[in-house]
């Protein structure tokens, strides 16, 4: 079993969106609207670098601009140390809802789901920002979008749908259009539900297992390859710094949540990360 250490004293409702930057590991909380960093080489505190008055859910490094980020937040975009415009999403439900986990895929197209509020089937998407500014609604009829997370060379994307215990695969083309949506992995409840998600310089896929309290890596064919015990109850999020593991936890709902419950907690990965990737895209003022 691996050592598993926790970062900090920090413990959050709702820690998630580990992302490699540079010399950095940033990662949100969401309902406080908070962005935190950490120096990749020294993980032993976190330090608040950006708040928001809307739930921040994730966040990706804008190209060619060094401490600007492109959030996902309340129910669009926004960027973080930049006054640039962005377009917004459509909604694809009546319900409360806000975006939810986001990525950049190696072409500089973010990518983003959405949930309700409630949590109700059905009411979530997933989107896409292009470099060219406009926004596209890609996938209907979700419920809690996790994830996406791409192949080392981008032609495979990876989607989580969280209450569903699926982890679905699809083909991406040069334009980032997806075809060929088919199962990768599908989880029994007692094994947690798939939340965050990231790939290895190998192609393997890396989950967190919310309600598990668990990492579980997949080999590239969607069988499983390991699973790493963690002492918080509901991961979020995984983030390969390097060869270290960042996995971020909520505690939010827990009626008694033990110490690590909220905790940010990094291990040995055994493998090697990729860093977050840019996204490449204009920003668009009014």
């Amino acid at each position: 079993m691996a050592d598993v250490d926790v970062l900090s004293e920090d413990r959050f409702e709702l820690g998630e969106g580990g992302r490699w930057v540079g010399d950095q590991v940033l990662l949100v909380n969401i309902p406080a609207g908070r962005l935190y960093s950490t120096p990749a080489g020294d993980m032993t505190q976190l330090t608040e670098i950006a708040h928001l008055d809307v739930p921040l859910a994730a966040i990706a490094p804008v190209a060619g601009r060094p401490g600007v980020y492109l959030a996902a937040a309340g129910t669009g975009f926004t960027v973080l140390g930049d006054d640039a415009e962005l377009a917004q999403p459509e909604p694809v439900t009546g319900r409360k809802w806000r975006m939810n986990d986001a990525v950049a895929d190696p072409a500089g197209r973010l990518w983003a789901g959405s949930m309700a509020y409630d949590q109700s089937p059905g009411n979530g998407a997933l989107y896409r920002l292009d470099p060219d500014g406009t926004v596209r609604t890609v996938l209907r009829g979700l419920t809690i979008a996790n994830g996406p997370a791409f192949s080392p060379d981008g032609r495979v994307m990876y989607l989580s749908d969280t209450p569903l215990g699926h982890i679905d695969a699809f083909d991406v083309s040069d334009s980032g259009e997806l075809s060929n949506r088919r199962p990768f992995a599908r989880l029994d409840p007692d094994q947690g539900a798939p939340d965050g998600l990231t790939v290895d310089s190998d192609g393997y896929v890396w989950a967190a297992l919310f309600g598990g309290g668990a990492v579980q890596r997949f080999r590239p064919d969607g069988g499983p390859d390991r699973r790493i015990p963690v002492p918080a109850r509901q991961p979020t999020s995984v983030c390969l710094a390097g060869d270290t593991l960042v996995v971020t936890s909520g505690r939010g709902g827990l009626d008694d949540p033990a110490d690590a419950d909220g905790a940010v907690m990094v291990t040995a990965a055994g493998a090697t990360g990729l860093p977050a990737r840019p996204y490449q895209g204009r920003m668009l003022s009014t």
